[in-house]
């Protein structure tokens, strides 16, 4: 019975992105288990992303019916919901066995928003209480919810989460229309002003407890609606700057529900729209780019030949060549090729010595792209100049690589209301190793 739970609600919550593992520090000292950042193994999954924990939803008997998800309402798939015991249980045993590092919890809405927090509450009440687990949690926090509810869940979860799932308000509308933008906003503001309430109290009185000490993500869901782009960057920049926000996950839609303007299996979304936004978010968060750098309203989707980076630089030819050895910090990071390290590195080497592109190959640059864009000791080594039409040809990664399914037809079960998921003969046969 609790394999068969296991089964359907951790295939349930596949679809979830927001479950990264590292930023907390939460440590017992007599219990066991340990969130410390580099506490956490990962693995992948067969889809490519990243994962480390018990990824798992308290239950997927939801009383929305929204069109884009596979647990909504209407939908025809097994239903099950751990008893919180159960699942307090089953991530221990897991944890004990070394088959995980931590805990991701979710779940769909039960009854009402209250109650379904009171269960997820009690799971991660038992674990922290009972078996006196210290290892990472993070709680999805259910829109709608009491604050007291929120609050307390933010002193057992290392990380909390509100996933705002569409880019517009008005997408919301149409395919959510039981989900109101200001009850996804509101605790985003909750779990934003707890925290910095906490961090005075910590300066007090260091027996505080910690609230949230991973702070909060939040997932879109890219390719369901038609927004661009532009309008998924122009709300990613805002929810960093109004929220703090630790991560925005983008989540290509994968088809599991039927309304007109949602993609059908003939027209999936491309996963390299996703990988695209995953760089520009990078830009945002480390390199100093602004969000209308990136793609403006002429410009408002991302080129998915190019990565963001290079893309930009090939619209500001005038900017470059640069010269290594006396551009400033933030130009150099605005050269394709060059990382953040690798910059670093370029501004402390130069201090002792004029440098050259073997001084930029061993700091990690990658030459075979800044070598179009950069002189070191006054010399440009490319044979094509940063304003040259041939220039977006070479650097073009192109798509060489055919996009895998992960159904095995177009009527796959899924699509249908049934809960099997399954690769095809050509995806199995793709994922072997191949012979050079």
């Amino acid at each position: 019975m609790l394999e068969e739970k296991l089964k359907i609600l951790g295939g349930a919550a596949k679809y979830d992105a927001s479950c990264s593992s590292s930023g907390s520090g939460r440590a017992g000292k007599d219990g066991f288990g340990n969130a410390h950042m580099a506490g956490i193994c990962h693995s992948w999954a067969a889809d490519g992303r990243c994962i480390s924990l018990l990824k798992v939803l308290m239950s997927n008997e939801c009383v929305y019916n929204c069109s884009y998800c596979v647990n909504r309402r209407g939908n025809d798939v097994p239903r099950a919901t751990f008893t919180p015991e159960e699942l307090a249980a089953l991530t221990a045993e897991f944890y004990r066995r070394n088959y995980i590092e931590g805990l991701f919890l979710s779940s769909a809405v039960v009854h009402n928003p209250d109650y379904t927090m009171e269960l997820m509450l009690k799971t991660l009440r038992i674990l922290r209480k009972s078996y006196r687990f210290y290892g990472y949690i993070h709680l999805k926090v259910i829109p709608g919810a009491d604050p007291l509810l929120l609050y307390e869940a933010g002193l057992l979860a290392d990380r909390l989460s509100v996933n705002i799932e569409l880019p517009s308000e008005k997408s919301l509308k149409l395919l959510a229309p039981q989900k109101k933008k200001t009850a996804i906003i509101r605790p985003m503001e909750a779990i934003k002003s707890n925290k910095l309430q906490n961090l005075e109290e910590r300066k007090l009185f260091t027996s505080a407890p910690l609230f949230a000490p991973a702070g909060q993500t939040t997932q879109v869901i890219v390719g369901a609606t038609p927004e661009s782009d532009f309008s998924i960057l122009q709300l990613t920049k805002s929810l960093y700057n109004r929220y703090n926000m630790k991560r925005v996950y983008y989540s290509a839609y994968i088809p599991v529900g039927r309304h007109p303007i949602l993609p059908g299996p003939d027209r999936p979304v491309p996963l390299l729209r996703e990988h695209r936004l995953y760089q520009a978010d990078w830009l945002l968060r480390f390199y100093r780019f602004d969000a209308d750098e990136i793609v403006d309203s002429e410009n408002p989707n991302l080129d998915l030949n190019l990565d963001p980076k290079c893309a930009w630089a090939l619209r500001h030819p005038e900017l470059f060549p640069v010269d290594i050895n006396s551009a400033e910090y933030e130009l150099l990071l605005r050269v394709p090729g060059i990382g953040v390290t690798s910059a670093r590195r370029i501004i402390e080497a130069r201090r002792h010595k004029k440098l050259d592109l073997d001084d930029m190959r061993k700091m990690g640059c990658v030459i075979k792209r800044a070598i179009y864009f950069v002189t070191a000791k006054g010399r440009f080594a490319a044979t094509v100049s940063p304003d040259s039409p041939i220039l977006r040809d070479i650097l073009s990664e192109g798509t060489p690589y055919p996009q895998m399914s992960l159904f095995d037809t177009p009527s796959t079960s899924l699509l249908q209301g049934g809960s099997k998921l399954s690769l095809s003969d050509s995806t199995r046969a793709a994922l072997q190793p191949v012979k050079i």
